[in-house]
């Protein structure tokens, strides 16, 4: 296990410390907490955005589907005809 050191400034220190001693747990194990947080968020966001970008591609490379294509897809929902999704 790593150790680094950092600097918190004292309106991130004091509700830090108040916070550990309320749940009775570590600065250390929060602040482990929250960057494991962050974390996973990003690695979401960065997740998403190169779906966006590849969603883009897409469009530009005009492999799309209609919207007519969708709603009759939609529309066939819980029927006993219901169709398989559309593909590009």
């Amino acid at each position: 296990m790593g150790v680094t050191s950092v600097r918190l400034q004292p309106e991130i220190e004091n509700p830090l410390e108040k916070l550990a001693t309320k749940l009775d747990r570590s600065k250390n194990y929060l602040i482990n907490q929250a960057i494991k947080e962050f974390l996973a968020r990003k690695s979401l966001e960065d997740k998403k955005w190169g779906e966006t970008l590849e969603a883009l591609d897409s469009v530009k490379s005009n492999r799309v589907v209609t919207e007519q294509d969708v709603n009759e897809w939609l529309d066939s929902w819980g029927k006993d005809n219901e169709i398989q999704p559309p593909k590009i």
